[in-house]
């Protein structure tokens, strides 16, 4: 069964930079529209960013817009998400999936989504 494994989470002070990693072992990644969620304690899972199947498409959620960016690297099957001044409001797990519908980004609606992974912690504080 395809489940997707991130990692690269950690703890970074206000205006650091992490760079994510979303990975499947034995599945090609390269076929699929892969998203980036997080949710932070007591909120509702949000999506972060979008990259479509050819990598050449991508898109934001506003509140990142200009801080973080998402690319994929198809000979190592591994989708990024690099993340630069971090803020505390930042802080949460994130997670990737693979859009179920399409190899393009449409929505961040999570039940469009599959192959959850078990997320990486993000915490952002001095």
């Amino acid at each position: 069964q395809l489940q997707l494994v991130e990692s690269g989470g950690g703890l970074v002070q206000p205006g650091g930079s992490l760079r994510l990693s979303c990975l499947a072992a034995r599945y090609n990644l390269n076929s699929y529209a892969i998203g980036w969620f997080r949710q932070a304690p007591g909120k509702e899972r949000e999506g972060v960013s979008c990259i479509d199947s050819s990598g050449t498409v991508t898109n934001y959620t506003d509140s990142v817009k200009g801080r973080f960016s998402i690319s994929r690297d198809s000979a190592k099957n591994t989708v990024y998400l690099q993340m630069n001044s971090l803020k505390p409001e930042d802080t949460a797990v994130y997670y990737c999936a693979i859009h179920l519908l399409h190899n393009y980004c449409t929505n961040y609606a999570p039940t469009d989504f599959g192959a959850w992974g078990q997320g990486t912690q993000v915490t952002v504080s001095s």
